[in-house]
């Protein structure tokens, strides 16, 4: 089904949702709560961009929701002057979908970690995605558990020694934004918490896409997993490594753009090439709106867990029903053909009557 199929309007993330007129700054956005990440945490870099892009909605604060589960960045919700709720280890997608589906004015986020979202919460995100419910969901990736004092968690890469793997890690990790497409999400994308300009480019578009927007974003952890994304970050080594997506641009990177991605000939996979070497021509130009998920997956799989080649932007965004709007459009379905009857449906063919001897 598609919401043409239903006469359901194509509609933005945000339509529904009462909107502001005044003027709004990230100050709004603040809490009188002291911020207890420890200094350095990566999260403090995306908490600024939220509460910075979060006033160009102009939204009504008291639209807003932030829906946590649990790690340290499930705090998040203490410190957004929103509606919010620190809720149950894995579960903040169901409860988050429970928000959107009853209440088609609240723009609904999710807030969780590697941890939180692909362990024991996996299976909720994993449907929430493929229902695409209108939620935007950002995953902050340390690639460690670091609340519960550092283990290895489901992105760690293999040989990884913690405190719960001291002879290296066996898993071979997850790669969110893979299993993010997989699941069909409509809107993929990843970003680095110290890029501050493209984290607020993709979370912008997340906002503004309607159906399930999940973010990957690459999140240092001082403590327990320093320096994880460092080769990201370093000059020299960041310009070879990170691969940034721009939709309806040629795919290049490099300190002098001398790298690209093309189509392998034989195979039809993605793959990186020199561009002196293929041409510009012969270059893939970033299309986010393909439906085929496969092409945005090919990109997720460009780079490895060593962090090679690191693709970052937006990897796919298409428009397709959400599972909110379809349940709204069922219901009043239901209440046009038939008038409720709840004595009907308590005394219907499918009750008994027990009798007492």
């Amino acid at each position: 089904m598609t919401a043409i199929d239903l006469g359901l309007p194509t509609l933005g993330g945000l339509a529904g949702v009462p909107t502001f007129d005044g003027k709004q700054s990230a100050k709004d956005y603040k809490t009188d709560q002291e911020v207890r990440w420890c200094p350095g945490c990566g999260d403090y870099a995306v908490l600024a961009a939220v509460q910075s892009f979060l006033p160009d909605l102009g939204l009504r604060r008291e639209n807003i929701v932030f829906v946590s589960g649990i790690g340290c960045s499930s705090r998040f919700p203490y410190y957004m002057n929103t509606y919010g709720m620190h809720s149950i280890h894995g579960r903040a997608p169901a409860i988050a979908t429970g928000l959107a589906t009853s209440r088609e004015d609240l723009s609904v986020w999710v807030v969780t970690g590697d941890g939180d979202a692909l362990s024991i919460g996996g299976n909720h995100l994993i449907h929430a995605l493929r229902r695409n419910v209108n939620l935007k969901i950002l995953l902050f990736n340390n690639r460690i558990y670091g609340l519960t004092k550092g283990q290895y968690s489901p992105t760690s890469e293999e040989g990884k020694v913690t405190k719960s793997t001291p002879m290296g890690s066996l898993d071979h990790p997850f790669n969110p934004v893979s299993l993010a497409l997989g699941a069909e999400a409509s809107f993929v994308g990843r970003a680095l918490d110290s890029d501050r300009k493209q984290l607020t480019e993709v979370l912008r578009a997340a906002a503004e896409h309607r159906g399930s927007a999940l973010v990957e974003i690459y999140q240092n952890c001082p403590i327990f997993n320093d320096g994880a994304f460092d080769v990201l970050k370093e000059a020299g080594e960041r310009e070879e490594r990170l691969v940034p997506l721009k939709h309806g641009e040629p795919i290049r990177f490099g300190a002098e753009g001398q790298h690209g991605v093309a189509r392998d000939p034989k195979t039809g996979s993605l793959k990186v090439v020199e561009v002196a070497e293929v041409g510009e021509e012969n270059l893939v130009v970033h299309d986010a709106t393909i439906e085929d998920p496969s092409y945005a997956f090919a990109l997720s799989r460009l780079g490895h867990h060593n962090l090679d080649h690191t693709v970052t932007g937006v990897f796919r965004n298409v428009q397709r029903a959400t599972y909110d709007d379809l349940a709204r459009h069922q219901v009043e379905a239901a209440k046009a053909s038939k008038p409720a009857d709840l004595a009907g449906l308590l005394r219907g063919k499918d009750t008994w009557t027990v009798a007492a001897d």
